[in-house]
C-alpha cells in the first residue's frame, strides 16, 4: 500500500508561552481533496508550516508521502506545491520572468497548462509583478503551483483576494481539472474559511479549534449525521426539554427547528407522535457543520 500523502501524529507546537497545537493528528490519503477548517488562530497555518519544515514541532511526527520534511526536505518539496495566504514576488521580475524562475526549480513543468491558465485568468505575462493587485498575485502563485503538476497541492486560504467570479472558476474548474488529470494520485490539502465554495470538492475534512482536532469525517458521512429538522405545529410547540440531544433549538412562531448530530431518525419519530402540520429533514452544508462544531447552538 502507498504511504499517506500527509500523516500528522500528536503534533504540538509552542510559541514562547503560548501553545498553538495540542496533540493534533490527521491522515490524508493520496487523491483526496482534504479540507482543514478552523477559526483564525486555531492552528491551521502553524500546522502547514510544520508540514513544510518552516517550523520544527515541539512534539509529534509529520510525514509527507512517508518522508520526514525535516530530514528529507528536498525530496518532500519536489513533490508538492504551496500557496500561502500572502504571496510576494521579486519586484524586478515580470509575470513571465517569475513563472520561468519557478519552472527552473522543477523537474517537470507543463507549459501548455501554464499558457492555458494565463489565458483563462486573463493575466498578462508582460506585466511587472510590482504592478499586480493582491488578486493577481494570488493568481500568479496558483498558476505556478498548478503548472508544476505536483503530487500534493497545499493551499492556505488560496482564493483570498480573488473576485467572486474568478474564485468560483478557479475552485470548480482549475482545481477540479488538476485532480481529474490523474485520478487517485493528486492530492489537495486546503485550509480555507470559504468552505461553501469548496463544498463540491472536499472528500474528507478536519475541523481544528484551539489547536486540537474536534471533528474529522468524510464529507458524505458528516452530511448524513448533521441534519436540520423543521416541524410546524398548529398548536403549542413541544418543550425544549424533549430535545436535549439536539445541538441547537430554534423557535419561530409555530415552527420548531432542530440541528442534530446522529439523532435525526429518533427525533423525527418522536415529532411524528406530536402530530405536526409539516415535518422535514435536510442535511447541513459543510460550512454549517463547521459552525455547529466550533460553536454549538449557532444559527447560520
Amino acid at each position: 500500500m502507498s504511504s499517506p500523502a500527509i500523516s500528522i501524529d500528536d503534533l504540538a507546537y509552542r510559541y514562547d508561552r503560548s501553545e498553538a497545537l495540542h496533540g493534533l493528528s490527521l491522515t490524508v490519503q493520496p487523491g483526496e481533496c482534504y479540507g482543514f477548517f478552523g477559526r483564525t488562530g486555531a492552528g491551521k497555518t502553524t500546522t502547514i508550516k510544520c508540514l513544510l519544515n518552516l517550523l520544527r514541532p515541539t512534539r509529534g511526527a509529520v510525514r509527507v508521502f512517508g518522508m520526514d520534511p525535516a530530514r528529507q526536505e528536498a525530496e518532500v518539496k519536489a513533490r508538492l506545491a504551496y500557496v500561502p495566504d500572502f504571496v510576494a514576488f521579486y519586484p524586478w521580475m515580470s509575470v513571465r520572468d517569475s513563472l520561468d524562475y519557478q519552472a527552473s526549480f522543477r523537474s517537470h513543468w507543463n507549459r501548455d497548462l501554464e499558457r492555458s491558465l494565463l489565458e483563462q485568468l486573463q493575466l498578462d505575462p508582460n506585466l511587472p509583478t510590482t504592478g499586480l493587485s493582491k488578486g493577481q498575485r494570488t493568481q500568479l502563485a496558483l498558476i505556478g503551483a498548478i503548472a508544476a503538476e505536483p503530487d500534493l497541492l497545499v493551499l492556505d486560504e488560496p482564493t483570498s483576494g480573488l473576485d467572486p467570479l474568478v474564485r468560483r472558476e478557479f475552485i470548480q474548474t482549475i482545481i477540479g481539472a488538476y485532480q481529474d488529470a490523474a485520478p487517485g494520485q493528486r492530492t489537495v490539502f486546503v485550509s480555507t474559511h470559504l468552505i461553501t465554495e469548496f463544498e463540491g470538492l472536499i472528500d474528507r475534512f478536519t475541523v481544528v479549534d484551539q489547536g486540537r482536532a474536534v471533528l474529522t469525517a468524510t464529507a458524505d458521512d458528516a452530511r448524513g449525521r448533521f441534519r436540520r429538522i423543521r416541524a410546524e405545529f398548529e398548536g403549542a410547540l413541544p418543550e425544549d426539554s424533549e430535545f436535549r440531544q439536539a445541538r441547537s433549538i430554534r423557535r419561530r412562531g409555530r415552527t420548531l427547528e432542530l440541528v442534530v448530530n446522529g439523532e435525526g431518525e429518533s427525533l423525527m419519530e418522536y415529532l411524528r407522535t406530536r402530530g405536526p402540520a409539516s415535518l422535514e429533514i435536510e442535511s447541513l452544508t459543510l460550512e454549517e457543520i463547521f459552525l455547529h462544531t466550533v460553536q454549538p447552538g449557532t444559527t447560520p
